[in-house]
């Protein structure tokens, strides 16, 4: 494999902070010396910042991760390195046990997956969503472990509703073997609030599938943010959440409490027309995505990078912040920060070229591999 210096670039070094310098790569690994064969790239003007991390997105390019096949994960594999997103935690949804399992099979399989986002079954039948409430059912350990089992441990996070039967003793037994993340919920401050305490130490993409924050009744959202040990996702689309309170989560959770996600699903880099997300019809039309309704939104059809994109441009969030929740924020939550999330050495060499305009120029791929860790390819 070719070993590369790139040469003044405007690095976002591991403390996230950008500097004029030197990158070097020795077989897909960050260096901290030049290798004698490195081929010399000039990044004169280009920021160099390291690969994104999408732990919750339900698929692209026209294939769903929940098909549970190789074919469908390698597709969406491919897509995902090709925008960028160098390592990748796809997540399910809302189906029956036998589905499940056969998913977490398949997915033990693949090399390439950073883990398993488990979104459904566990949620509120008041706040579904996109979800089908037809196979919602209550928490079970049991069947967790079993899904877990067969993912060969690869469930990095679990969905839950606090405030539905049985959540509680879920909790204190599955926050052993799994990340768990508050979503598609009812719950009120004061629930959200004992389940933070007990263990749950994130929430799925914020603001939506949850009540909202009032004065009187202030919601999860403000049970979250009192918490420092809670990680917030937001989806920065355009779509799903206003820009300015983009903004003023950030300055509430601070920029090591966010993560941003893309919540992606099929239509991913297709062309307007009809889709589907766990068994319901999606109408996908310019970067909405709907389910036939025509008002629940029904995940993003917007790669994470595009989501980066979004919140430099068009919500004024710094380009290092917005990074950084995208890159170190999300391995930490599952656990692959020691490998990937940021430039340091000895981390993997994914590392992104970008003009001033955010647009790709090179990019250079140690793609995660979970039975070695990393694999080593050069993507350009």
């Amino acid at each position: 494999m070719k070993n590369f210096t790139i040469k003044n670039g405007i690095i976002l070094n591991q403390d996230f902070e950008f500097h004029r310098g030197d990158l070097y790569i020795s077989n897909g690994i960050i260096a901290e010396h030049e290798s004698e064969d490195a081929e010399i790239i000039d990044a004169e003007n280009f920021y160099a910042v390291p690969g994104l991390v999408d732990i919750h997105f339900h698929g692209c390019a026209g294939h769903d991760f929940c098909e549970g096949t190789p074919e469908a994960f390698k597709k969406i594999l491919e897509y995902e390195n090709s925008v960028g997103v160098t390592a990748i935690c796809p997540a399910t949804m809302t189906l029956p046990e036998e589905k499940l399992l056969q998913i977490m099979a398949a997915a033990k399989k693949f090399p390439d997956l950073a883990g398993i986002y488990l979104e459904g079954p566990f949620i509120s039948k008041n706040k579904t969503g996109a979800q089908n409430p037809k196979y919602v059912v209550s928490p079970d350990i049991k069947m967790l472990e079993r899904l877990q089992k067969a993912s060969g441990n690869l469930i990095k996070a679990a969905a839950i509703a606090p405030e539905v039967e049985g959540a509680f003793e879920f909790i204190n037994a599955a926050k052993n073997f799994t990340r768990l993340t508050l979503a598609h919920t009812n719950c009120d401050y004061e629930t959200a609030k004992r389940a933070f305490e007990s263990g749950v130490t994130q929430v799925t993409h914020l603001f939506n599938a949850m009540n909202g924050i009032h004065h009187r009744n202030p919601g999860p959202i403000i049970a979250a943010a009192e918490n420092e040990n809670v990680s917030a996702e937001i989806i920065c689309d355009g779509v799903h959440i206003h820009p300015a309170v983009v903004r003023n989560t950030l300055k509430i959770f601070g920029d090591d409490r966010v993560i941003f996600i893309s919540d992606s699903m099929e239509a991913t880099g297709m062309k307007d027309g009809v889709y589907e997300l766990g068994g319901l019809k999606v109408i996908k039309h310019g970067n909405l995505a709907t389910l036939e309704d025509g008002t629940t939104i029904a995940g993003s059809v917007t790669n994470l990078f595009d989501c980066v994109r979004v919140a430099v441009k068009e919500m004024n969030i710094p380009l290092e912040t917005a990074v950084k929740c995208a890159s170190l924020n999300p391995a930490r939550a599952v656990g692959i920060d020691k490998s990937v999330g940021s430039i340091k050495p000895g981390k993997a060499a994914n590392i992104i070229l970008l003009d001033k305009n955010l647009t790709q120029h090179r990019k250079f791929l140690s793609k995660f591999n979970k039975n070695k860790n990393e694999t080593q390819e050069e993507f350009c």
